[in-house]
């Protein structure tokens, strides 16, 4: 894919609203609006609105995603075409489509509880799922996380994958979470 993270002023083909100041935000809404974003950027909001589902398939770095996802989300998801204002969270342009976190971890399932040295695994995902993919207009659906795979016996990585694709199986069967605090916080 060789898809490039960096959010940069090539990202604009065209001319700068602001040539004296740039600022990505700012120019990336712009240059949308004139259709002058770079033809990666383009590529990939077609593949978005094409797509029911979005599925986000990535190993959990320093409790957050890879530096290219990041990368993707911050080019590809941009105001005015993810989102404007006041259009975001239910209002967002992306509400007809459902979005779902796949994740791999380096870390067993324990490690990922209020109890656990890394604290309830839905504390990481509120700024993704709520601030990120909600915040466009995606219905989220529940994650799917496969704990510590590579630490994991060949018989347990068997019942991860056969789990996950049993649920792709019923997948448009299921109800998105509620993206509210009370769901990732508690009361």
């Amino acid at each position: 894919m060789h898809f490039e993270p960096r959010a940069t002023r090539n990202d604009i083909t065209g001319a700068l609203s602001n040539p004296k100041l740039f600022s990505y935000g700012v120019e990336a809404y712009e240059a949308y609006k004139k259709q002058s974003l770079s033809s990666d950027i383009v590529d990939e909001q077609k593949k978005v609105q094409e797509a029911d589902l979005v599925i986000f398939q990535f190993p959990l770095y320093w409790f957050s995603v890879p530096a290219i996802l990041k990368g993707w989300m911050d080019r590809v998801l941009c105001q005015g075409f993810a989102f404007d204002f006041p259009e975001f969270y239910d209002s967002g342009f992306l509400k007809d489509k459902l979005a779902l976190l796949s994740i791999t971890t380096g870390s067993s399932a324990e490690m990922y509880t209020k109890t656990g040295v890394s604290g309830d695994f839905r504390y990481f995902l509120w700024p993704l799922q709520h601030g990120t993919l909600h915040f466009c207009g995606f219905k989220v659906l529940a994650p799917q996380i496969s704990f510590a795979p590579e630490f994991a016996s060949e018989e347990e990585r068997k019942g991860m994958v056969a789990s996950w694709a049993q649920r792709l199986k019923n997948i448009w069967k299921e109800e998105p979470i509620p993206c509210t605090p009370s769901w990732y916080f508690g009361q």
